[in-house]
């Protein structure tokens, strides 16, 4: 049951409605590899903090990634994944992974919960510096 005081719940966005908000954000290329999303390049969206780690089904959790690097980074953390895609001469945005980071971080400090997330993000944050 809803209390007075609760804030008001945000409606979820259908998945596809999610992907649309999310291209229009981060553009047409997957954050990680570069790649343009065309017909053979489906895009996806990532959750930068796993949901197996806590992480959201939040806008400022999921960025545009293509089909085989959401699966091949499976639940490798972003700093991680970021130095693999480097390593196989890949073209990550660095910037967009970066901001998205710090966007997830304001979006838990603003409506709070999501604390094993929290945990985890500082981690990558640390990390990322």
């Amino acid at each position: 049951m809803v209390g007075v005081d609760d804030p008001p719940r945000r409606p979820q966005l259908r998945r596809a409605d999610r992907l649309d908000l999310i291209l229009d954000r981060d553009g047409p290329r997957c954050v990680w590899c570069g790649r343009s999303f065309a017909a053979l390049v489906r895009p996806t969206t990532d959750h930068l903090v796993p949901r197996v780690k806590g992480g959201p089904s939040w806008l400022e959790n999921e960025i545009a990634a293509c089909a085989r690097c959401n699966n091949e980074r499976g639940h490798l953390t972003p700093v991680d994944w970021l130095a693999e895609c480097e390593r196989r001469g890949w073209q990550p945005d660095r910037t967009a992974v970066g901001a998205a980071l710090t966007r997830l971080q304001d979006a838990i400090a603003e409506r709070g919960g999501a604390r094993r997330a929290a945990r985890y993000l500082d981690g990558q944050l640390r990390r990322w510096s």
